[in-house]
């Protein structure tokens, strides 16, 4: 589905029009904590001509079917790109952590990698220590693959998936 770079964008957000929109699609997720899983997903990249843009996504547990099995996770936050390429990111999480990231966006090609800087945690949340994400357009789709470090166990691959725009 075509789009259209608004005409308000902030210059440092031209780099990363690309994501504006809704996004929606399907992955998978595993890690040697829990059992391999299928989930859809829908992201919302939208912008007001600030330097920033608004990220919001929501996530569900599907069977081999695709039929919804029960809700997971939700995240919202903050892309804050800079004007030498660097990427700051902010994000709140359903399951009770914060985070911060920092990384860079490609001059090459549409994409960018972040790595996690900070992160703050509720009492309640499960052990979570680190995380890496690369999200490109490949083929007009929004492809993301999510490493993350948690309970006890390195830096590895979590999640990936191919949403496409709605």
């Amino acid at each position: 589905m075509p789009f259209q770079i608004p005409d308000n964008i902030h210059p440092s957000c031209a780099p990363l029009a690309w994501l504006l929109g809704t996004w929606r699609g399907n992955g998978q997720g595993d890690y040697p904590t829990i059992d391999g899983f299928k989930f859809g997903q829908e992201m919302l990249f939208q912008q007001d001509g600030r330097p920033f843009i608004h990220y919001m996504s929501r996530a569900w547990i599907e069977d081999d079917e695709g039929n919804v099995v029960r809700e997971a996770a939700q995240e919202t936050g903050f892309l804050r790109p800079q004007e030498d390429r660097t990427l700051e990111v902010v994000l709140a999480h359903n399951l009770g952590f914060v985070e911060v990231w920092h990384g860079e966006i490609h001059a090459d090609q549409p994409r960018f990698e972040i790595v996690t800087d900070a992160i703050a945690r509720t009492g309640t949340a499960k052990e979570y220590t680190g995380g890496k994400r690369l999200y490109g357009y490949v083929e007009g789709d929004l492809l993301y693959a999510y490493d993350m470090a948690a309970m006890g166990q390195p830096l590895q691959p979590h999640l990936w998936a191919r949403l496409q725009r709605q």
